[in-house]
């Protein structure tokens, strides 16, 4: 295990009572989470027996599902090394589905159309088949009529998505996933098989306490769906990636590109999503990342929220039962019990003298908006009361100011001056900023009569 961050006595109790709460209630064999904020394991804790003792942080799990995000990443290599874009249709790197004229992008996102599982037997219980009996399946009767656009959960998509990486690498997409990320991320005990020490995946009779062992099948062309093995400190690394700590797997900018909503469960107000191959959960004004797993006797869970730096995971061997509200419920306690300090103010001796003529208000025709120069060294403009379009931008090889999010996303904002050399103006994508309300001087598109008091 890594370094462990001391918590209060009182802080890991109302944990613990949680977990065990979790375990008792709900009839759990074995539970262990553990929770990670700023690059340090906060804590981990368990219930109930694993072969006659309890889990430590290197028992193994089944963690289902979790093992998309892993692929996901091995596409999201291919794309960043431009060995494929993720508007290519599927046609152009395994052709011969019913679907091929859907995009990556779709196929990460989980709205290509296609069915939930593919052709056959329930394939988490049954030994898994050859990747060209996988593909025939993807026909005609593997399309559902919903909107291609809907968000429709598919396990096949990610089945297909690894061939792809399989094709395109010359290798397994397990190899790919092993080398390419599991490796230099430090996650040696995230396994395609398990490897001793791992907890057997266990079914709970409804009415009476008595277990059924749950077959742990190899998945064949379906493993990269759910096939993976791992433990609460992998997983707790894991969560420290989600949120940002890439260690050069992925830029944080592609993880955050992950990260972004492409789907939503659609309602009164959205609650959960799912962006790259990371599901997506908002709650109590976090903003949360990762993915949820399930096998046949396993249940895992992993979240990361990257404004706060901090991640949490459980792992269960149990084909049912656990509480959604789990991961969440554990955040909230750490909230409730030892909320963030924030580290001290100090005035900043990097900040660029000549980005100080930058700063201050600018008006948007009529609109007050203020730009500021943050603690990164981006450019944050934001309206200065109510509700308006707001971005940050950071500087690009080229020293271009490229909007970072917001509105002006990938927009370029470039900085007018007059002939002695100083700011005059801002444009925006068109949009010009002046330092006074539809400033006669600057370049304001259809000019400026003046202002007057005769409507």
């Amino acid at each position: 295990m890594g370094g462990m961050t001391s918590l209060l006595p009182s802080t890991e109790r109302a944990l613990l009572r949680r977990l065990a709460v979790e375990q008792s209630q709900n009839r759990v064999p074995s539970l262990i989470a553990g929770i990670v904020r700023d690059g340090e394991t906060l804590w981990t804790g368990s219930r109930g027996l694993v072969a006659g003792a309890a889990p430590t942080s290197d028992t193994q799990y089944r963690i289902g599902s979790i093992t998309k995000s892993l692929v996901a990443v091995a596409v999201l290599r291919l794309r960043d090394e431009g060995l494929l874009n993720l508007e290519d249709k599927l046609d152009q790197h395994v052709p011969g589905t019913a679907v091929g004229d859907r995009s990556i992008a779709r196929l990460l996102s989980h709205t290509s159309g296609m069915s939930a599982e593919p052709a056959g037997d329930w394939w988490e219980r049954t030994e898994g088949g050859p990747v060209e009996e996988l593909l025939a399946g993807v026909d005609q009767q593997a399309i559902r009529p919903r909107p291609r656009h809907g968000f429709h959960y598919s396990n096949t998509g990610f089945g297909v998505l690894g061939e792809l990486v399989a094709r395109l690498r010359g290798r397994s997409w397990y190899e790919s996933v092993r080398q390419e990320v599991l490796e230099p991320l430090g996650m040696t005990r995230t396994t395609f098989h398990p490897e001793a020490p791992h907890a057997q995946g266990w079914a709970v009779h409804p009415w009476a306490d008595v277990l059924l062992p749950e077959p742990a099948e190899d998945g064949g062309a379906m493993a990269p769906a759910g096939q993976l093995w791992s433990t609460v400190d992998d997983m707790l690394r894991w969560a420290r990636f989600v949120a940002g700590e890439t260690a050069d797997v992925l830029h944080p900018d592609t993880v955050a590109e992950m990260r972004a909503a492409g789907a939503v469960d659609d309602g009164d107000v959205w609650r959960a999503g799912y962006g790259l191959g990371l599901q997506l959960i908002r709650h109590q004004g976090r903003r949360l990342a990762g993915h949820t797993g399930s096998m046949p006797g396993f249940l895992a869970t992993v979240m990361a929220d990257p404004a706060d730096r901090t991640g949490i995971i459980f792992m269960a061997n149990t084909t049912a039962g656990v509480s959604s509200a789990l991961v969440t419920d554990l955040l909230d306690l750490l909230e409730a019990h030892e909320p963030r300090i924030p580290e001290p103010w100090v005035p900043r001796a990097d900040v660029e003298a000549g980005l100080l003529e930058l700063t201050g208000q600018w008006f948007w025709g009529p609109s007050p908006y203020v730009l500021r120069i943050l603690p990164d060294g981006l450019l944050d403009l934001v309206p200065w009361q109510g509700r308006g379009r707001a971005s940050r931008f950071r500087r690009d090889h080229e020293g271009r100011w490229i909007g970072l999010d917001g509105y002006y996303s990938g927009e370029e904002l470039r900085i007018g001056r007059s002939a002695d050399g100083n700011v005059s103006h801002l444009d925006l994508n068109t949009f010009i900023f002046t330092r006074t309300p539809y400033d006669p001087d600057a370049p304001v598109p259809g000019g400026v009569a003046g202002w007057t008091s005769t409507p």
